[in-house]
C-alpha cells in the first residue's frame, strides 16, 4: 500500500497546481494587456514622429525654395549651393537637393543614418517613414526647377527609443508588481486547499482527527466546514464499524457471562495449537471447576453465581496476563479450561496450585457457609497427542483430583516430564544465539490477484542434540526467559540479507511482545532497517494483536518508524486477541492476518464465515488488505476466494521449505 501512495505521488508531480495555473492564467492575460497598450502607444508615438519629421521636411523645402524663387538667383549654381550648403548645416536634414525642370541636380547636400544612436534592430522594427517634401522654385512666370527636401530621422529615433524603453520598464515593473500581489492574494486565498489536501491523505490513511481551522473566502470556508463534518462522520462510522466487529467477535467467540473465550473458539484454537504440524507448541492444558456450584446458584440465585463467575474470571485472566500467549474459556456452568504453552510440567503444577487456591479463595469468601473446593486437572501436549486427546486426559486428571474432595490439582502422567527441563531450554536457545545458529524456513502467501507469491512467511527453526526445533517449540520458551529480542534481532539480520540478495522475492517476519515493547529492540532493528535500504522496503513486519493492546505506545512508535521506511506492517494472529478493532484509526497498518483458528473449518463454520466477510469489507474500506492462516483444504480455501480474500497461506497451498533450498519453493 504505501508503494501505492508513492506511485501516486509520482504521477502527481506532473500535475499543475492550482496557484500555478492562476498565476500563468492572470500573468499571461496581464501580459497580453501590457503588451497591447506597448503596441498602442509605441505606435502613436511613430505615427507623431513620422508627421513631425514629415512637417520639418516640408518647412525645410518651402524655406529653400522661396529663398531660391527670391533672395537668390536661383540660376547661378553657386549662389544656390551656397544657400542649400547654409541651410542642411544649419538644419537636421538627410538630404536637401535642387533639381532644375529636367530633374537634374544643379545643388544638393546629403549624408548617411550610420551614426544614429538607437540599436539597428530597433531602427529596423521601428523603420520610419521619410517622406521627400518638394516646393518650386520659380522666378516670375518661369519655372526654374524644384526643390527635395528629407528630414534625418536621427532624432526622432532616438525620442522612439527612450519612449520604448520608458514603456518596456514600466510595463516590466508595474507587470512584476501585479504578479507579486496576485501570488500573495492567491497564496492567502488558497491556504485551505493545502490544507484540505493533507486531510484528504490523512483520511486515505484512516487517520481522522486531521480538522481544517485555515479561514479563506466564503466558498473555501464552505468547502472546509464541510471536509471538516465528513472526517466527524467517518470517524464516527468507523467507530461503529469497529464495535460491531467486536461485537460479532463476541457473540462468536466469547461467553456472554464471564467475556472468556467459548468452549468452541477454545477447542478450535486448542485444536491449531497443538495439532498444527508448524506451529505446534509444547503446553499444559489446565481443567479448573468449582465444586457444587448447582447448589450455589439454587440457594444464592442467578444474580449471585454471575457476580461470582465474574470474579472467578477476573482471576484467570490475572492469570492470563501473566503468562503471554495462554487462553482460557467457560465450557459449561463453572467448569474452565486454560491452555499454557511453552512450559515444563513441574512449573506447571506449581502455578495451577496457585491458581486453585487463589480461586477457591474467591469461591470460600462468597459461597459461606457453604462447604467448597476448586479441582484442577492437567495433561501435557505431545508427539501424537491431539486437542481430543488432550482433552480426554485433563479430564480424567479433573475426576482424579475430585475425588479427594477437598481442593486439589492433579497431573496425568506426571512421569513424562519431556526430553528437556527449564535449564536445558534455556543453554539451547542461549547457544543458538550466541552460534547464530538460527536457520530460515519459508512458506508462500498465495492470491488470486497475482501470480507469484504476496510474500513468504518465515519460519525460524534451531538445532539441538535431538535435531531442529521448530519456533513453535522454542519461542515460548525463550519468551519466558527474556530472550525473544536476542532471536528476533538474529532473525531481522538473517533476513535482511537474503532480501539483500534477493530483492525480488518479498519476505515476512513476526515480532515478539517482548521485543516490541523493548526500546533498544526497536532501535537496533530500525537502523538495521535503515542500512539495509530499498531491500527493506520488501520486508512485512508482522505484530500480535495482543501485543497491540499491552504495548500500544511502544508499537505506534515501531508501526510509524517502518512507515517512514516504507516498511509494510500487518497485525498478526487478528481475532484471538479480544482487542477492539478501532486501533486502525490511529496506526497505520497495510494488512491484518487472521488467525488460523477462524479459517480452520470455515466452509462449516457459519459464524466465523459471517465474521471473516465482516472484517473484509471494513477492513478493505479502510485501505487494509486481509490475509488467512491455517488454509488446509481445498475447501476452505474456495470459501475464502469467494469472500475476496488478499491472500491466504496454509499446507493446502504450499508447505514451508529450507531457505537454503530455494528450488523447492520456486
Amino acid at each position: 500500500m504505501a508503494r501505492k501512495h508513492i506511485n501516486i505521488e509520482r504521477k502527481q508531480q506532473g500535475v499543475v497546481t492550482l496557484r500555478t495555473l492562476l498565476l500563468l492564467f492572470t500573468g499571461a492575460l496581464l501580459v497580453l494587456i501590457l503588451i497591447a497598450g506597448f503596441v498602442t502607444s509605441f505606435g502613436y508615438f511613430r505615427d507623431y514622429v513620422s508627421e513631425q519629421l514629415a512637417g520639418h521636411a516640408r518647412d525645410g523645402a518651402t524655406a529653400v525654395g522661396l529663398s531660391l524663387s527670391n533672395a537668390i538667383d536661383a540660376r547661378d549654381p553657386v549662389a544656390a549651393a551656397s544657400l542649400i550648403d547654409a541651410v542642411f548645416d544649419s538644419g537636421r536634414y538627410l538630404s536637401v537637393k535642387y533639381l532644375n525642370h529636367k530633374g537634374g541636380e544643379v545643388a544638393g547636400r546629403s549624408m548617411t543614418l550610420n551614426d544614429i544612436g538607437v540599436p539597428p534592430w530597433f531602427r529596423s522594427i521601428a523603420n520610419l517613414k521619410l517622406p521627400v517634401a518638394e516646393a518650386e522654385v520659380v522666378r516670375g512666370w518661369t519655372r526654374l526647377g524644384k526643390v527635395q527636401v528629407i528630414s534625418h530621422p536621427g532624432r526622432a529615433y532616438e525620442d522612439l527609443w527612450r519612449i520604448a524603453v520608458g514603456l518596456v520598464g514600466g510595463a516590466t515593473i508595474f507587470g512584476g508588481i501585479g504578479l507579486f500581489a496576485l501570488y500573495l492574494l492567491l497564496q492567502r486565498t488558497l491556504r485551505p486547499l493545502h490544507a484540505l489536501e493533507m486531510q484528504a491523505q490523512a483520511l486515505g490513511q484512516r487517520d481522522f482527527r486531521r480538522r481544517v481551522t485555515v479561514r479563506s473566502t466564503r466558498e473555501l470556508n464552505q468547502v472546509t466546514t464541510a471536509m471538516n463534518q465528513m472526517a466527524d462522520d467517518l470517524g464516527q462510522l468507523f467507530e461503529g464499524q469497529a464495535k460491531l466487529i467486536q461485537h460479532l467477535r463476541r457473540l462468536n467467540n466469547e461467553d456472554s457471562v464471564t467475556g472468556l473465550s467459548s468452549r468452541s473458539a477454545f477447542d478450535q484454537r486448542l485444536k491449531v495449537e497443538v495439532e498444527s504440524e508448524e506451529k505446534a507448541a509444547p503446553g499444559v492444558l489446565m481443567l479448573v471447576q468449582l465444586s457444587d456450584f448447582a447448589r450455589f446458584n439454587q440457594a444464592c440465585g442467578r444474580s449471585e453465581a454471575d457476580r461470582l463467575l465474574l470474579r472467578i474470571a477476573a482471576v484467570i485472566h490475572n492469570f492470563l496476563e501473566v503468562h503471554v500467549g495462554s487462553f482460557a474459556s467457560r465450557r459449561t456452568g463453572a467448569e474452565f479450561s486454560i491452555f499454557v504453552p511453552g512450559v515444563v510440567p513441574a512449573d506447571a503444577s506449581v502455578w495451577c496450585r496457585d491458581l486453585v487456591a487463589e480461586l477457591d479463595g474467591v469461591y470460600a469468601g462468597m459461597a459461606a457457609p457453604m462447604d467448597t473446593a476448586v479441582h484442577a486437572g492437567m495433561a501435557r501436549t505431545g508427539a501424537g497427542r491431539g486437542a481430543r486427546d488432550l482433552m480426554a486426559a485433563a479430564d480424567e486428571a479433573l475426576r482424579l483430583a475430585q475425588d479427594g474432595g477437598e481442593s486439589a490439582c492433579h497431573f496425568a502422567d506426571p512421569e513424562k516430564n519431556g526430553h528437556h527441563n527449564l535449564e536445558t531450554w534455556r543453554v539451547i536457545i542461549s547457544q543458538a544465539i550466541r552460534d547464530k545458529a538460527l536457520s530460515l524456513w519459508l512458506q508462500p502467501m498465495v492470491s488470486d490477484q497475482q501470480e507469484g507469491p504476496v510474500y513468504h512467511q518465515v519460519f525460524s527453526r534451531i538445532e539441538s542434540a535431538d535435531g531442529p526445533l521448530k519456533a513453535g517449540v522454542f519461542v515460548p520458551m525463550a519468551e519466558r526467559f527474556g530472550l525473544i529480542a536476542d532471536l528476533d534481532r538474529l532473525l531481522i539480520q538473517q533476513v535482511l540479507a537474503r532480501l539483500g540478495k534477493r530483492p525480488g522475492q518479498p519476505l515476512a517476519v513476526s515480532l515478539g511482545s517482548a521485543s516490541v515493547a523493548s526500546e533498544f529492540f526497536r532501535k537496533d532493528a530500525i537502523g538495521m532497517l535503515e542500512e539495509a535500504g530499498p531491500s527493506a522496503r520488501n520486508l512485512w513486519i508482522g505484530i500480535s494483536e495482543h501485543t497491540i493492546h499491552h504495548h500500544r505506545t511502544a508499537v505506534g512508535l515501531l508501526v510509524r518508524a517502518l512507515g517512514r521506511l516504507g516498511v509494510s506492517v500487518l497485525v498478526d494472529r487478528f481475532g484471538v486477541g479480544g482487542v477492539p478493532f478501532n486501533y486502525l484509526r490511529n496506526l497505520q497498518f497495510q494488512a491484518l492476518r487472521v488467525d488460523n483458528s477462524f479459517i480452520h473449518d470455515i466452509d462449516t463454520h457459519a459464524d466465523n464465515r459471517f465474521y471473516l466477510e465482516s472484517v473484509l469489507s471494513i477492513a478493505h474500506s479502510r485501505g487494509v488488505k486481509v490475509f488467512a492462516t491455517g488454509v488446509e483444504t481445498a475447501a476452505e480455501y474456495s470459501v475464502l476466494s469467494k469472500l475476496g480474500i488478499d491472500g491466504a497461506m496454509g499446507y493446502h497451498l504450499g508447505r514451508p521449505f529450507a531457505a537454503d533450498n530455494q528450488s523447492t519453493g520456486d
